[in-house]
């Protein structure tokens, strides 16, 4: 009875909680319907850069829906926000499903000199990203399968690394025997490669007629015969 009193008592501090979140809701002035027309769109553009500016996340369409008219549109709102930015060394960019401030590439080299290190945090070897790039592609994945790709296991010790940079997670048990793990990217991966959602990965097919990548290769091990892991150096890849 006791618990039972403490989740009542639970309950009803939470429904408080959002009532109180309703009310300031409700004060927030959206459409700013005593502004002029021009006034109120720089208005919300001001608001959304100011929100997307102070998340450390990339900012969603449904948050950004909270702080603008219901007429309002979101993505012109963004455009014209790019447009004021065109000159300045960060962009408003599209990126794990919500936008984000991000600087230009072509400072990269200028943030690397000033604090030693790029805006990237993840440092990864050949081996890693090329068996990224086969999780992205073929996701959800297992680790036998990323070894039949390559022609060689594929150890745990790498897939940690990309699971401990975030990159990946633990996808549904594969149906085969033994239901082991599968592996798919995560919204990490999005955001350390500036991709909005996975349809924004480059069009396989378009990379065979490229040159740059051979299905066939990959299925028969071959994508790379020089393909390295963790701790292997040249000579015991050659071998």
């Amino acid at each position: 009875m006791a618990e039972a009193a403490r989740r009542r008592g639970g309950s009803r501090s939470d429904d408080r909680r959002s009532g109180e979140r309703r009310s300031a809701d409700q004060l927030f002035d959206r459409e700013l319907d005593q502004l002029p027309p021009e006034a109120r769109w720089r208005e919300w553009m001001q608001r959304v850069e100011a929100t997307i500016f102070a998340a450390s996340e990339p900012v969603t369409r449904e948050m950004l829906a909270r702080i603008v008219g219901k007429s309002c549109s979101i993505d012109l709102l963004i455009d014209d926000i790019r447009e004021e930015l065109r000159g300045r060394p960060y962009d408003l960019v599209a990126v794990a499903g919500g936008w984000k401030h991000l600087t230009r590439p072509a400072y990269a080299d200028a943030i690397r000199a000033a604090t030693g290190s790029s805006e990237s945090a993840v440092d990864l070897t050949q081996s890693e990203v090329l068996v990224l790039m086969c999780i992205a592609f073929f996701q959800p994945i297992t680790r036998a399968e990323l070894s039949s790709f390559f022609g060689k296991e594929i150890s745990r010790d790498l897939i940690g690394h990309l699971r401990g940079a975030n990159l990946i997670a633990s996808g549904p048990r594969s149906p085969t025997p033994g239901a082991p793990y599968t592996y798919v990217t995560t919204k990490e991966f999005l955001l350390e490669f500036g991709l909005d959602t996975l349809r924004d990965l480059p069009d396989f097919e378009a990379l065979e007629d490229a040159g740059l990548l051979s299905k066939e290769k990959l299925l028969a091990g071959d994508i790379m015969p020089g393909f390295s892991g963790p701790g292997e150096n040249n000579a015991d890849a050659d071998a």
